[in-house]
């Protein structure tokens, strides 16, 4: 019983550390949009993500939130450095 107890406590406090990349990985999809000079098929795709990402972890999903948004980062990194020709 007393495991079962401290497993409960261990899992109702780890989910909000959890979900707390989603808000910093989402502001720096932000931050990199508005730095980055991107062309507009690419700027709709990482809206279309960041989008995605917002509303994956505002149902809980953080794994996937947090999968998707690190894709829209990729994806901006991406264009950035094809945009530098490295």
């Amino acid at each position: 019983m007393r495991y079962l107890l401290v497993l409960l406590v261990t899992l109702l406090f780890s989910a909000p550390a959890l979900s707390g990349q989603c808000p910093s990985l989402m502001k720096e999809v932000d931050s990199q949009m508005e730095s980055a000079d991107l062309d507009a098929s690419t700027k709709a795709e990482v809206a279309k993500l960041r989008a995605k990402g917002e509303s994956l972890h505002k149902e809980g999903k953080h794994g996937e939130s947090e999968r998707v948004l690190r894709q829209a980062i990729e994806t901006i990194d991406a264009a950035v450095e094809q945009a530098a020709g490295t």
